[in-house]
């Protein structure tokens, strides 16, 4: 017995989005550990898998390579525009670390959060409320910083009125010679940023799905929200919003090179993210699970080596 045999006719027959293929999704995760770095044909040349061993490797490798983009940018006298995450957030820590220690300024970076909690109307929530992205970057990142740090007038959250300029600020930034880094995580319905997978119903074609630059109020998928009351607030599900605005590949797939990171592992050796790892090293680039379309930038995907399993069942 398994889900593609007993799913006829349960609760969750036409719960995962549409265009979800169960058995290649199942056939992606069938494989063993070291086979996560194993080159597949839609790879760019230039992207590359990172395995850490536990989570302090995982924190400082990726706040080093962040840091390291920062600083490689400020070298060469070159702006650089970076979409960040709230998720993964234990970079964030190193990335200061590293700045500071190389006495970086960030006056030449400009920063652009890819999404923010919303209403059915794009409206978000205050600056300082605890749950707030814009809250959470101050905290772990802008603050810290000092004196070093991203220029106020150079910070982009994910609100009603300013994500809509996201898309023109970009390519201004990259008109005037900039560099577009995309620092990312994936989520457990294989979304980048709050781009849901169920989004692909609506467009004809994948040249239509790249165009979109921002969605206001994205309805976001049931297990969305499960992930982040499991992940962001502590099991309360009743404090997760149901919408988000965020940006849309539009934006995410201009990027000149990528900075990932799967975190998704629990205690007792459980986990959220290993399913949506492998999907996204093996399925192939498809509008249904917009993380498959990753592997195809320039750049690094940093993961818990737990994460590449074996994806077995483990009752113990």
């Amino acid at each position: 017995m398994d889900f593609m045999k007993t799913v006829k006719g349960s609760l969750l027959e036409n719960f995962y989005p549409a265009g979800w293929d169960m058995a290649k999704i199942d056939a992606c995760c069938d494989h063993p550990p070291e086979d996560a770095k194993m080159r597949q044909p839609f790879w760019h040349e230039q992207f590359q898998p990172v395995s850490c061993d536990d989570i302090h490797e995982f924190d400082t490798k990726m706040g080093h390579e962040i840091a390291l983009t920062i600083k490689q940018a400020g070298d060469a006298g070159q702006k650089l525009a970076l979409i960040l995450p709230v998720g993964p957030m234990g970079m964030y820590r190193w990335a200061v670390y590293f700045l500071t220690a190389w006495q970086v300024r960030c006056d030449h970076v400009y920063t652009f959060n890819m999404d923010e909690w919303s209403d059915d109307q794009g409206n978000t929530l205050p600056a300082d409320n605890p749950a707030a992205f814009e809250n959470a970057m101050q905290q772990a990142f802008f603050g810290p910083l000092g004196e070093l740090t991203v220029p106020a007038d150079q910070r982009n959250f994910a609100t009603r009125d300013n994500l809509p300029s996201y898309a023109e600020k970009i390519s201004q930034i990259k008109a005037d010679g900039g560099k577009l880094v995309l620092v990312f995580g994936i989520g457990r319905m294989c979304h980048i940023a709050f781009w849901e997978p169920h989004f692909a119903a609506e467009f004809e074609s994948v040249d239509a799905w790249r165009k979109p630059a921002y969605r206001l109020a994205a309805q976001l998928h049931p297990l969305t929200i499960e992930q982040n009351a499991i992940t962001s607030f502590k099991s309360r599900t009743t404090l997760v919003p149901c919408r988000a605005n965020t940006i849309g590949p539009g934006l995410f797939m201009q990027s000149d090179q990528i900075i990932g990171g799967c975190d998704g592992a629990l205690s007792r050796g459980m986990q959220w993210q290993g399913m949506s790892f492998w999907i996204t090293l093996r399925y192939g680039p498809d509008i249904w699970l917009p993380s498959t379309f990753m592997p195809t930038l320039p750049g690094k995907l940093f993961y818990l080596a737990d994460l590449a399993g074996p994806l077995v069942a483990d009752c113990n």
